[in-house]
């Protein structure tokens, strides 16, 4: 499943040059599928949303550092844990019930990001 930031987040920011897929952001920040992966053009995500991978998305959240769901691959190939979770001082980036993957689906989607 991926990760998700919960509002008890304090804005510190470890997190984010932690994510080797630039699925973290600021709040309020516009985010991109090309950033941080080899997406370019038009896409389909994950999650069916097709995008221009270049071009900028909605905040997820106003308010506090976000993870968006379709970059996140919980580090999967990249490291043995998520290293969001494990910077973060307030163990606030947690697995997300609502977006359930299996570590086969995980590695695909990293697959699918890195032009793998």
């Amino acid at each position: 499943m991926a990760i998700k930031i919960t509002d008890e987040c304090i804005n510190c920011g470890a997190c984010e040059p932690e994510c080797p897929n630039t699925a973290i952001y600021e709040g309020a920040v516009d985010w991109k599928a090309s950033e941080g992966t080899s997406l370019n053009g038009m896409v389909v995500l994950s999650s069916g949303l097709t995008v221009d991978a270049n071009a900028a998305q909605q905040p997820v959240e106003d308010d506090y550092y976000f993870i968006v769901t379709d970059k996140c691959t919980e580090c999967k190939g990249f490291h043995e844990e998520p290293q969001c979770a494990a910077v973060c001082p307030v163990d606030c980036c947690v697995p997300d019930e609502d977006n359930v993957e299996t570590e086969e689906e995980l590695l695909a989607k990293k697959a699918f990001l890195h032009n793998e």
